[in-house]
């Protein structure tokens, strides 16, 4: 019986993380360019009582075997890194990525991280930065006398100044793509950075070698679906109270047990 109480509280612990990533997604619904997170569970080792093919009778063996789980764990978070909807700003400053990429940003202590949130400012000094202030990479300084900014969609930067019938190029933003983007850590701020399991980034230019293009006046939405959210949050209350009338259950029959001593 007390295997019974081990398993179904395997299964309310599991499903608790679960609303908990749940929450976390519907909390970021409007966060620019946040990627959805899913949970991964995994049955737990199996107690084996009888084996599939022992000798039953004569020449005859089982056909299948005899075995006891022992509940459930979870084993990862997965992000899904599709494509969330594109919505117009009209900010010179904003850009949407269109595909595959992020952009590359400097950290303090001068680690690179990577970001798919494209709210760009410009900070006093004129240098291109994200909204907390870390500066995009390679750095690109705006002159003070710059009367309008041009991000091509192949993260060419131009500028026209003062005085100026035709626009200065200033730079070149870059993109970085991982062959499993999935192994990425978040640091949060919209930030991720390398691990061994993402591998080493490609660096290229928007909309070469498999990269997404820039879109300037456009934001990435986060592609949390509302609705598939909540359907995944009613079958995880489910399963919580399923697993709890399983311990209700086992100590029912524990009364039971006790009665008949």
């Amino acid at each position: 019986m007390d295997k019974v109480l081990q398993i179904a509280a395997s299964g309310m612990q599991a499903q608790k993380l679960y609303i908990d990533v749940i929450a976390n997604n519907l909390a970021n619904v409007n966060t620019t360019g946040y990627k959805k997170m899913d949970l991964q569970f995994q049955d737990l080792l199996y107690e084996t009582i009888r084996e599939a093919g022992e000798p039953t009778n004569g020449l005859f063996r089982r056909p299948t075997s005899l075995e006891l789980g022992n509940g459930v764990r979870v084993v990862a978070t997965q992000r899904s890194f599709q494509q969330g909807l594109i919505t117009e700003t009209g900010n010179p400053l904003d850009i949407a990525i269109q595909g595959d990429g992020f952009l590359v940003v400097r950290l303090p202590d001068g680690r690179n991280a990577y970001t798919r949130d494209g709210s760009l400012k410009i900070t006093a000094d004129g240098t291109l930065v994200t909204a907390d202030g870390y500066i995009v990479e390679p750095e690109i300084t705006i002159p003070e006398d710059a009367q309008q900014i041009t991000i091509r969609p192949d993260g060419q930067v131009e500028v026209l100044v003062v005085g100026e019938k035709e626009p200065i190029p200033l730079g070149q933003i870059e993109l970085a793509r991982f062959i499993n983007p999935a192994g990425l850590k978040s640091l949060g701020r919209n930030l991720f950075e390398e691990t061994v399991a993402s591998g080493t980034p490609y660096i290229g230019l928007p909309g070469e070698e498999g990269l997404g293009e820039l879109h300037q006046g456009f934001l990435e939405t986060s592609n949390v679906d509302v609705v598939e959210q909540m359907v995944q949050m009613i079958e995880a209350q489910r399963a919580y109270e399923i697993n709890s009338k399983a311990i209700k259950t086992a100590e029912d029959m524990y009364r039971v047990e006790n009665r008949l001593r």
